[in-house]
């Protein structure tokens, strides 16, 4: 600013000595070229009768001038970013050494000044630097490890007549807290057919999470030919990897904080596991029994031979507005009988089996095991008596209490 006030001081003389107005135009038009500035803000700042001195505002003196505060950041950095209070000590006893050492080149005035100068003084002068490496780390590339460079990502393009593409999921029941080992569902969904497994777990481990989708697989009624599991870290391991280049799967992930690359099996989360047995928390070994048995048994055949499906054929934009047609409602087992994929020997067997399978008590089933579920819950905690379908409150959370009559927030831990 100082350059342009300089800049256009100059001009103001030849500006007042013009004759005629196309001379003033043409002054203007080489400022405002040369500079950026409106035409409209330096016409009215160059008939001012302010001066264009750039005058600092206050009367204080600056100490601390660039020269300090560029060697301020320069030890700074060298000693790890450490507060005011924690480099004003070493300023006094490392400037002379860093300059011996030369580490540090600046003059014996700015030397001294390091070294009187306050640790609240020290992070007013860094206070830009500490935000700008705040955003160096914000904004940083994130150092993935080597197994997340090796799995492609995937976001849609889904062949959605292909069987055996089964998109992966990790549903935890940890109810209001996520400390210590708890169930957690690793849930199964076929693309084309909408088929669902499901199987529980203690904690997250990789090996038990592996486990529990090779079994998984041997119940689907067809192979698989591609896992596609979110970034989550119990599907995103070597030992998972090794075991779809062994058993010829391919294998994908979803791009990091994207839920709808994964929306198949988010739809199962919703319906088959959230809805069937809450929100609770399920950490004993009768819990999970019970869980895995429903899942093995009643769920999934009710879910995969007598809920239908119902499929997105289309979807047009028309002014914003988003119109979807959907085909037929059917069964992930009526889709497999009509798919052109599938063998007609594992037709045949479907169909055995959706012959001996009675609905209404496969329903009644269900229920029983869910009380069970319930049962063990509330067993568990002393009879207290749960609400399964309600999204449990995190246990930090903000309650109020009554104190002299007015209502005041506290956390309860």
């Amino acid at each position: 600013m100082s350059a342009r006030n300089q800049y256009l001081k100059v001009l103001q003389e030849k500006y007042f000595m013009a004759n005629t107005r196309k001379e003033k135009s043409s002054i203007l038009d080489e400022y405002c070229k040369n500079t950026g500035q409106n035409r409209k803000y330096v016409i009215r700042k160059i008939r001012s009768s302010i001066s264009l001195n750039v005058k600092r505002r206050g009367g204080k003196e600056v100490i601390y001038d660039g020269y300090v505060k560029a060697a301020l950041a320069n030890i700074w950095e060298i000693f790890d970013y450490p507060c005011g209070q924690r480099l004003a000590p070493l300023l006094k006893t490392e400037v002379d050494r860093l300059r011996q050492q030369e580490e540090l080149f600046i003059s014996s005035e700015v030397a001294e000044k390091l070294k009187k100068i306050s640790p609240r003084t020290i992070d007013r002068a860094l206070r830009r630097q500490k935000q700008a490496l705040h955003l160096n780390r914000k904004y940083r590339q994130k150092r993935n490890p080597l197994i997340y460079q090796v799995i492609p990502v995937k976001a849609g393009d889904w062949e959605r007549s292909l069987p055996g593409q089964i998109q992966v999921d990790l549903v935890e029941h940890c109810g209001q807290s996520a400390s210590g080992l708890y169930g957690n569902t690793v849930s199964a969904c076929d693309i084309a057919f909408g088929w669902w497994e499901g199987e529980v777990v203690l904690g997250s481990g990789q090996e038990r999470s592996l486990d529990a989708l090779d079994r998984e697989r041997k119940r689907m009624p067809f192979a698989w030919v591609h896992a596609h599991p979110d970034n989550d870290s119990s599907f995103i391991n070597w030992h998972l990897h090794s075991y779809c280049e062994r058993e010829g799967i391919e294998f994908s992930r979803s791009r990091p904080y994207k839920k709808n690359d994964n929306c198949f099996v988010e739809q199962k989360n919703s319906t088959h596991v959230r809805a069937v047995i809450g929100h609770l928390r399920y950490d004993t070994e009768k819990e999970l029994n019970i869980i895995n048995s429903l899942y093995r048994g009643e769920l999934r055949l009710y879910k995969n031979f007598f809920q239908p499906v119902m499929k997105l054929k289309e979807k047009i934009r028309d002014k914003g507005k988003v119109h979807r047609k959907y085909d037929i409602p059917k069964t992930p087992y009526q889709r497999i009988m009509e798919s052109e994929h599938i063998s007609k020997e594992t037709k045949e067997r479907l169909a055995k089996l959706y012959q001996t399978l009675n609905p209404a008590e496969l329903k009644r089933g269900i229920d029983k095991k869910i009380h069970l579920i319930f049962k063990a819950y509330e067993e568990k905690n002393g009879g207290k008596e749960a609400s399964p379908s309600k999204k449990q409150t995190p246990r930090f959370q903000e309650k109020s209490y009554i104190s002299n009559g007015r209502t005041t927030p506290t956390s309860v831990t």
